[in-house]
């Protein structure tokens, strides 16, 4: 998510963490996009971890001591990490009922999952979110006035929102998903051998080829044509652009897609690829994500 959406939103964060060569960093702690980059660049060995159940204990404990009755824990695909299954173990042994949510989904997807939940957690519609963006805090619910939905009616929003996600993305090269196990090998040969440029997709919580388009730039119109067909599909939608080191080119493509499809598109974000999401995919990544609205 963009910076300090999480916050804005009193949504609490349980990072993962990256390895480096054999040093462990965590996310958005003590490791920067250049540093991740730089270890890219000159072959270091980068994997991700997901965080341990005591992270998620540590992380439901202090929820509940701030007055939480329950907790809806959401997290990327559990078909690329470990981490549902970490925070499930750890819901187990919570002070208060704990909703484990698998969005299926990755980036801001996964983002715009959370920040539904939230709203919806807080009895907020999206009328008064457009109008009237308040910390959970200052909510209605907070002061007594309206009910505050129970924790299986948030965690379904979510889980929709996830679900009914799209998410595709181009690579410099598909060798990191490959070593990281998020691609197959004959899918990572595509572009190696048959000199393609594969447009990756993201299907039931699997990374997979999408489409094979011979040029990066000829990828990269497939990219766009592919979100603007699917957002003609829904009644409305917010889309991400997600980019690594490539601010410019990212605002362009939000740009196209916004001046295209016009008041369907509820909200865009642009935003970089968090670390962990950068060390499976590498530089050169060009992303765009829909969900519903």
């Amino acid at each position: 998510m963009p910076p300090g959406a999480a916050e804005d939103a009193g949504v609490l964060l349980v990072p993962l963490d990256v390895v480096i060569d054999g040093e462990r960093f965590v996310e958005g702690v003590d490791l920067d996009r250049v540093a991740l980059l730089e270890g890219l660049a000159r072959g270091a060995r980068v994997s991700t971890s997901q965080p341990p159940p005591a992270a998620f204990a540590d992380a439901y404990a202090r929820a509940a001591a701030q007055g939480a009755r329950e907790i809806v824990s959401v997290h990327l695909s559990g078909d690329l990490s470990g981490t549902v299954r970490a925070a499930q173990l750890a819901a187990a042994a919570a002070p208060v009922p704990v909703h484990v949510v698998d969005s299926r989904t990755v980036g801001m997807a996964l983002g715009f999952a959370v920040l539904a939940a939230a709203r919806l957690a807080r009895g907020e519609t999206e009328t008064t979110a457009d109008a009237d963006h308040r910390r959970w805090w200052e909510a209605p619910w907070a002061r007594g006035q309206v009910a505050l939905p129970d924790g299986l009616a948030v965690a379904t929003a979510a889980r929709a929102v996830g679900a009914g996600s799209s998410a595709w993305f181009l690579v410099d090269s598909l060798d990191h998903l490959r070593r990281g196990g998020r691609l197959s090998a004959p899918a990572a040969a595509l572009g190696a051998v048959l000199g393609l440029r594969p447009i990756l997709g993201l299907r039931d919580g699997r990374v997979g080829v999408a489409e094979k388009v011979r040029t990066r730039r000829a990828a990269r119109e497939r990219l766009e044509a592919l979100a603007v067909s699917d957002v003609l599909g829904r009644a409305s939608a917010r889309v991400a652009v997600h980019h690594l080191g490539q601010p410019e080119l990212a605002a362009q493509v939000a740009e196209r897609l916004t001046s295209e499809l016009g008041p369907r598109v509820r909200e865009v974000v642009v935003c970089e690829a968090g670390a962990v999401l950068a060390a499976h995919v590498g530089p050169g990544l060009l992303a765009v994500l829909v969900t519903d609205a």
